[in-house]
């Protein structure tokens, strides 16, 4: 399940929900004021593995004498 982002419209809160991606927004409240005005975030996220980084050829060795 996706971990989305949400601020309620009428206090401000900002808070994170885990929910399916069918799951309808109508549902959603606030956990402040109870409010269910609140609007779905756009976040970033970021994922590993697939791509190669210049410093991971590095990883694990050392200089020390």
């Amino acid at each position: 399940m996706p971990l989305y982002e949400y601020k309620c419209l009428k206090c401000g809160e900002k808070f994170e929900l885990l929910r399916r991606i069918n799951d309808d927004d109508s549902s959603v409240k606030c956990p402040k004021c109870g409010s269910n005005e609140v609007k779905r975030e756009v976040t970033g996220f970021a994922s590993i593995g697939g791509g190669s980084n210049s410093s991971a050829s590095s990883c694990g060795s050392s200089s020390f004498s």
